[in-house]
């Protein structure tokens, strides 16, 4: 059933603005409407203005203006004393504002798979600070999947993720493309190769691999899927700095980020071996949680690998 009852009137409608509560205060210190428009940076037309439609607003007369200055009502006297509360208040509001900020651009934390950790964010950790000398940073490496978990629990400000797609329950933004080869020991059998690897092949070979819910995982997992899935891992290590030691000592092929092996590859450490018919490029993305467009040093952060990539 309909009701009769008229629709309230937001506050904001039935109260002057801030602005003109500080004019108002500025007329009551000088005892002129045009020192108090040149106190809070207006023209005295402007300010005259504005006075009425305080006015008008109230529905009462709040200045008597003559030839020798503005004189306030005693309506205006009463309104004066409640806009210098109302004044006071916001300015506690705007100090307690600016400590949150404080507060917030004096830490910042980062949480970030383990390629972009060890590879690429060294780099803009340090042009961030050139900017922010007094941020505390915090970096927590992890896999990708550790890295959404912590941002959902708002234990980081910003993440770094190598996975297929954006997590669910984020947003983010595509900073940099990266690809994952193949690399053996020299002493291995696919070191003397002349002809590429089959997807085939690869899927069937017992690899060393990075655990599940990394992004290098997600992304080898996808692209051999339709040729037959991964067979089981020969090691499955948590650190790409150890999957690489294990290549190395002979043990087995693995897949990592180009980004990891630039100088196992250019020692011949390690030896790249070219895979024919299966797409192994990957986008590397920021991600922050959904709604919430990073701010402050995580704002800073993201401008200044979305300028790299």
């Amino acid at each position: 059933m309909p009701s009769d009852a008229p629709e309230p009137v937001l506050l904001s409608h039935r109260v002057p603005d801030l602005g003109a509560l500080e004019l108002l205060l500025a007329v009551a210190r000088h005892g002129s409407l045009g020192r108090a428009a040149r106190d809070v940076g207006i023209t005295q037309p402007a300010a005259s203005s504005r006075i009425r439609s305080m006015e008008r607003q109230l529905g009462v007369a709040l200045l008597d203006r003559s030839p020798r200055g503005s004189r306030l009502t005693d309506a205006g006297a009463l309104v004066t004393d409640w806009a210098r509360r109302i004044v006071e208040a916001a300015e506690a509001f705007d100090v307690g504002a600016q400590a949150l900020r404080d507060r917030r651009d004096s830490r910042l934390r980062v949480a970030a798979s383990m390629t972009i950790a060890e590879y690429l964010l060294p780099g803009w950790l340090i042009a961030l600070r050139t900017g922010r000398p007094d941020t505390a940073v915090s970096l927590l490496a992890g896999n990708s999947t550790a890295v959404a978990q912590r941002l959902r629990a708002g234990e980081a400000d910003l993440g770094f993720v190598e996975g297929l797609s954006v997590p669910e329950g984020l947003d983010g933004t595509v900073i940099a493309h990266d690809r994952l080869v193949v690399v053996v020991a020299p002493s291995h059998a696919w070191a003397a190769r002349r002809t590429p690897l089959t997807p085939q092949e690869l899927a069937a070979t017992p690899l060393i691999l990075r655990e599940r819910g990394s992004g290098t995982r997600q992304v080898l997992d996808a692209a051999l899927a339709v040729h037959g899935g991964l067979a089981q891992p020969l090691l499955e290590l948590s650190s790409t700095t150890a999957v690489k030691g294990a290549a190395e000592s002979g043990a087995g092929p693995c897949v990592l980020s180009e980004l990891a092996l630039g100088e196992e590859l250019s020692s011949r450490r390690l030896v790249k071996i070219p895979v024919a018919g299966v797409r192994l490029r990957r986008q590397l993305r920021a991600v922050w949680p959904s709604g919430h467009r990073p701010t402050g040093p995580a704002r800073d952060l993201l401008s200044l690998t979305a300028g790299g990539a």
